[in-house]
């Protein structure tokens, strides 16, 4: 395991490894259309939809849009879904992730790591978003990356590249901290360190990844990287 004195520089990803992006969605279509009959499937047409066009713009099968502009697309497509007719309504579904809760151990775990390291955040969703999301969930930084920034999303390489344009390193000395084992190695095959951190959503390792520092919570992971 390297040393920490080894890492400039570590970069979190946010939706899923510090907030309950599901959770988020989910309650936000509760108040949207809390008669929906099957609440599941809806939140299953956001993230099928969100994933979809996001891996679209990745694969140049799409023209680029941000983050909050596919988030749009989904609130419209579960309001036609559930039936949800009021403007209004919809226009703050498709804001849901600027109001997602933290985990019980993010804040405080990444105001200790913040003692240590310079911490960054590197998110699919966009600018605007990430600032509002960060205010609302006490999220403290030293710095904020939006895909935005690169005209992509994660995996793609050049979204991985703003980290180690902003910090002026290598990669190798660059620590990804993130619930999904796709956007580590999306991470480790830019040359970042990774660390894996489990989460009740997110994408679980496979028996092949392997990853620098992984725990049960972000305060197994954080413990480990400052020890």
């Amino acid at each position: 395991m390297p040393a920490h004195t080894d890492i400039d520089l570590v970069v979190f990803d946010i939706l899923g490894t510090l907030v309950d992006e599901p959770g988020g969605v989910r309650a936000a279509i509760g108040e949207a259309a809390p008669d929906a009959q099957d609440p599941d499937r809806l939140v299953e047409l956001w993230f099928g939809h969100v994933e979809q066009e996001q891996r679209k713009i990745v694969e140049g099968l799409r023209p680029y849009v941000d983050g909050d502009a596919v988030n749009r697309e989904a609130a419209e497509l579960v309001a036609a879904e559930a039936g949800v007719a009021d403007p209004a309504a919809v226009e703050r579904l498709a804001t849901a992730q600027r109001r997602l809760a933290p985990w019980l151990d993010t804040v405080d775990s990444l105001a200790t790591l913040s003692q240590r390291f310079p911490v960054v955040g590197l998110s699919n969703a966009s600018r605007e978003t990430l600032i509002r999301l960060s205010a609302y969930a006490g999220l403290r930084w030293h710095f904020l990356l939006s895909a935005e920034e690169a005209r992509s999303y994660k995996p793609a390489p050049e979204v991985y590249r703003l980290a180690f344009d902003l910090a002026g390193v290598g990669p190798e000395r660059i620590l990804m901290v993130a619930a999904h084992a796709w956007d580590l190695r999306g991470a480790r095959a830019a040359g970042f360190r990774t660390a894996y951190v489990e989460r009740p959503v997110g994408d679980p390792p496979r028996e092949d990844d392997d990853f620098d520092y992984r725990g049960g919570s972000l305060e197994e992971v954080v413990a480990q990287i400052a020890h």
